[in-house]
C-alpha cells in the first residue's frame, strides 16, 4: 500500500462559484471530501493546511509546506505528496519546494481554472491525476512537477500561460516531460540535476524591475538600498537594457546588493551576448548575474533561496546560473 498525503491549500480547486457568479472560499474544502476512485494500491491522507487564495500565499507558506512534507516523510510513512494550491502562485510554491527539498519521492501539485461548482470544473480530475503520478514509481527522482490538464510540467520551467483557460500551464521551450494518459502515466524527459538548499529561513526583500524601451534609471534611484538585499531584472531579448540606465544599476552593484538578469521573452535564455552600451556583455563585466532560462518570478525565489543559505560570490552566481 503506498501512502500519499494531499495537502490542501486553497485556491480555486477550493472554492465555490455564487448566484451571482462571484467565485469565493468556502470553509470546507470539497476536494478533500470528495469520494474517487483511488489508484489500486493507493491510500490518500488528507490534510487541509491552508485555505488561502494562492495571491495570499508567501515565502514563510512555502517554507511551512517545505516543513510539513519534510515530517511526514521523516515519521509518517508517506511515499508520495500532492499539493492542491492556487493557480495563479502555484509555479512559485513548486519552484521553492524543487530548490529545496532533496529527497527523491514524488510531490505533485496541482490545482483549476473553475471552481468545483462551475460546469465543466477540473478540479477534482487534476487532483485524480495528480494522485496518479504521486504514486507511480515512474516519478520517483522526477523532481517536483505539476500536473494539470492531462500534463506533467517541472517545477523548473512551467509556467501559467493564460488568465482562465483549463490549460494554461506550459512549459516554454522545453515542453512537458510528460503526459497522463487513460491507461498509465509517461514520461519523455528527464531533467539534469539542480542543487537544493534545505533553508530554515525566507528572509529578504528582492523587488521585481522590468526593462522596457526608454527606460532611464529613475526607478533603480527609488530603491532603499538599506531595506533591499536582492534585485531581479526582466531584461529586454536575450539580456539587454537601455543605456540611461546603467548608471541607476551600478549604485545598486556598488551597495553589494545581487542582482539576477532573465528575459522578459516568453521562451530562449538570457546570457551575455551584446557587447554594445547596455548590452549583456557590459551587463555581466559589471557584475549581473544571468539566470538560466527561468523566469523572473523564480528568479527571485532562487536568489531569496542562495542568500538564506549564506551563498557569497562565485558560489552564489554558480547557483543563480545553474539550471
Amino acid at each position: 500500500m503506498r501512502k500519499i498525503l494531499a495537502l490542501h491549500t486553497g485556491g480555486t480547486i477550493s472554492m465555490h462559484e455564487d448566484e451571482l457568479g462571484q467565485v469565493l472560499p468556502g470553509e470546507e474544502n470539497p476536494i478533500a471530501r470528495a469520494e474517487i476512485a483511488l489508484p489500486e494500491n493507493v491510500e490518500i491522507i488528507n490534510e487541509e493546511i491552508f485555505n488561502l487564495p494562492s495571491p495570499h500565499i508567501t515565502p514563510a507558506h512555502m517554507l511551512q509546506l517545505k516543513e510539513r512534507i519534510l515530517y511526514a516523510i521523516q515519521h509518517e510513512n508517506v511515499q508520495g505528496i500532492v499539493i492542491t494550491h492556487g493557480t495563479d502562485t502555484l509555479e512559485e510554491t513548486a519552484y521553492f519546494l524543487d530548490s529545496t527539498i532533496q529527497l527523491m519521492f514524488p510531490i505533485v501539485l496541482t490545482g483549476a481554472m473553475r471552481s468545483s461548482n462551475e460546469l465543466g470544473s477540473d478540479g477534482l480530475y487534476n487532483f485524480l491525476s495528480a494522485l496518479r503520478v504521486a504514486s507511480d514509481n515512474k516519478a520517483i527522482g522526477k523532481g517536483v512537477l505539476v500536473v494539470m490538464n492531462d500534463e506533467i510540467h517541472t517545477a523548473r520551467y512551467v509556467t501559467k500561460t493564460h488568465t482562465t483557460n483549463v490549460a494554461t500551464f506550459r512549459t516554454p521551450t522545453h515542453g512537458p516531460i510528460g503526459i497522463v494518459t487513460k491507461t498509465e502515466i509517461v514520461f519523455f524527459h528527464q531533467l539534469q540535476y539542480q542543487e537544493k538548499y534545505n533553508i530554515s529561513t525566507v528572509d529578504g526583500n528582492i523587488p521585481i524591475i522590468k526593462a522596457y524601451a526608454g527606460m532611464t534609471d529613475e526607478i533603480f534611484n527609488m530603491l532603499d538600498f538599506h531595506k533591499t538585499n536582492g534585485l531581479v531584472i526582466e531584461a529586454l531579448g536575450a539580456g539587454n537594457l537601455p543605456p540611461k540606465v546603467l548608471e541607476g544599476l551600478k549604485k545598486v552593484l556598488l551597495n553589494d546588493i545581487p542582482v539576477v538578469l532573465v528575459s522578459r521573452c516568453f521562451n530562449g535564455i538570457a546570457e551575455p551576448v551584446y557587447a554594445y552600451t547596455g548590452g549583456g556583455m557590459e551587463l555581466a563585466k559589471l557584475g549581473v548575474m544571468f539566470s538560466n532560462g527561468i523566469n523572473s518570478q523564480k528568479a527571485r525565489l532562487k536568489l531569496l533561496i542562495g542568500l538564506n543559505a549564506k551563498l557569497k560570490g562565485t558560489e552564489l552566481s554558480d547557483f543563480i546560473h545553474d539550471a
